[in-house]
């Protein structure tokens, strides 16, 4: 725990807490969210290979967490840090240009 709040810059435990809660309730919903969209456009563990499944599931899953992060963030008073956090993984994925939109 010390580790991610000296990695994270954070001082409080309840801060770390409400970190961590914001990732559990993003993940989750986000899977939640993820199933009726793929039954929407017609793909399922039963009409496709699973490998196809899998990557369909992970290209749609992906852009849904990120934009839920951020928003559940919000929510919980943290969008300072999950703002950081995804512009972060954008530069990562050399997609900072997304982030450089929005902070215009």
């Amino acid at each position: 725990m010390g580790n991610l709040k000296k990695r994270w810059n954070i001082n409080s435990n309840w801060q770390f807490i409400v970190i961590i809660l914001v990732f559990a309730i993003t993940g989750s919903s986000s899977a939640l969210l993820c199933k009726p969209i793929l039954h929407w456009l017609g793909i399922s563990k039963e009409t496709q290979h699973i490998l196809i499944y899998i990557s369909i599931y992970t290209l749609v899953i992906f852009p849904i967490y990120q934009i839920l992060l951020v928003a559940t963030g919000f929510l919980f008073g943290q969008f300072k840090f999950f703002w950081a956090f995804e512009k972060k993984i954008l530069r990562f994925l050399k997609l900072s240009f997304i982030a450089e939109f929005f902070e215009k």
